[in-house]
């Protein structure tokens, strides 16, 4: 390459990496942050971050599992809907349990159908027939000893004009007719008697298991039916008709993972705020009765003081958002929880995320 040519490479080298310096010497202002980051609004306090639920007694948001495994056939609620404590809130597949139900309930009446009839012995038409048995058996009774008395009589008066066979045969035949006609009293006396009370006290029993199968078999129906444990508003339904539910929960297409079927919380404009302050902050906590506190909706610049309502006594697992317990470090903290009355102007929902700043009441 001839050395003018080299000549003017380099100084073209020279002029580019000038320009690149200057280019990347320059200082660019920093972009402006999306929104402005929550601040400190006690002289001395504690950052957490804490997600709204809805006002419970106690324990966070009402987490519905049905008892039993099925393909839901109906979903009678929708999300938002404020429902009365026993609404159905969906129903599950039931119908082979409603047909063993059928089935039991018609076992339960046939016995019960007998035991009618074992009280209503004896019966009016088995009572004549054995009744006229007897009778006809004393008619019987009569007409032999009749024949007997008259062999008898005819060989008094002339031994050789009845033989002994024939008096021994008329005899028997007599007795025969008495031991039927003893026979036939005792069946009248026992129809009489109607059914035996053990054969009643029995049939009782057999009628009173059957009914407890029904009733049980009653009682497992009405777990097909999902139905609101308080009054309240439904939160979330994480399935739909025709999906697949167990008491384990339900399969969530997003996590991949199983979960409650149905959440439901309490309604109304005052919620709950659950705020976890790591275990390497709790030592700084002012006393329950100074605690005061302050929330910062995120996305906003709206503050929101709270009002605290309780510590939960128990340092629990961090909880991650995606569900993943594979950190290394076990990392804990202890849940706070306080009310805040929504303001009407600021949309709050449950299970939203916000910064929560602890302060103590004398700085606030």
């Amino acid at each position: 390459m001839p050395r003018k040519t080299l000549f003017v490479v380099a100084v073209a080298g020279i002029l580019m990496g000038l320009a690149a310096a200057w280019f990347f010497s320059e200082s660019h202002p920093p972009q402006p942050p999306a929104f402005k980051p929550a601040s400190k609004p006690y002289p001395t306090g504690i950052y957490a971050s804490g997600i709204i639920e809805s006002a419970q007694g106690s324990g966070q948001n009402v987490p519905i599992y049905p008892e039993v495994a099925g393909s839901v056939t109906a979903v009678n609620v929708v999300e938002g809907q404020t429902v009365t404590q026993g609404s159905a809130l969906l129903l599950i597949d039931s119908t082979v349990l409603q047909h063993t139900a059928d089935q039991q309930k018609a076992l339960a009446e046939a016995a019960r159908a007998q035991l009618t009839q074992l009280k209503a012995q004896p019966r009016a038409e088995v009572l004549s027939v054995t009744r006229a048995q007897a009778i006809a058996a004393a008619a019987s009774v009569r007409v032999l000893r009749d024949q007997f008395d008259k062999l008898q009589r005819a060989a008094d008066i002339d031994a050789r004009s009845v033989s002994r066979e024939a008096i021994d045969t008329a005899a028997n035949a007599l007795r025969v007719g008495e031991a039927n006609l003893a026979v036939t009293q005792r069946q009248l006396e026992l129809v009489q008697a109607g059914a035996w009370s053990f054969d009643i006290k029995a049939q009782e029993q057999t009628v009173a298991a059957l009914d407890q199968q029904v009733h049980a078999t009653k009682a497992l129906l009405d777990k097909y039916v999902l139905r609101a444990p308080i009054d309240g508003v439904v939160l979330a339904i994480n399935v739909a008709q025709g999906g697949y539910v167990a008491p384990s929960g339900t399969y969530q297409t997003y996590t991949e993972a199983s979960g409650p079927v149905v959440v439901m919380g309490r309604g109304g404009t005052l919620l709950q705020v659950r705020v976890y302050v790591d275990e390497i902050l709790v030592h700084r906590l002012p006393a329950p009765d100074r605690i005061v506190a302050q929330m910062q909706v995120r996305g906003t610049e709206r503050k929101v003081a709270l009002k605290f309502l309780r510590i939960q006594p128990y340092v629990t697992p961090k909880i991650q958002l995606s569900n993943q317990r594979e950190e290394l470090v076990d990392v804990r903290v202890l849940p706070i929880l306080f009310t805040v009355e929504a303001p009407k102007d600021l949309p709050l929902y449950a299970g939203q995320l916000v910064d929560v700043y602890i302060g103590s009441g004398e700085g606030g």
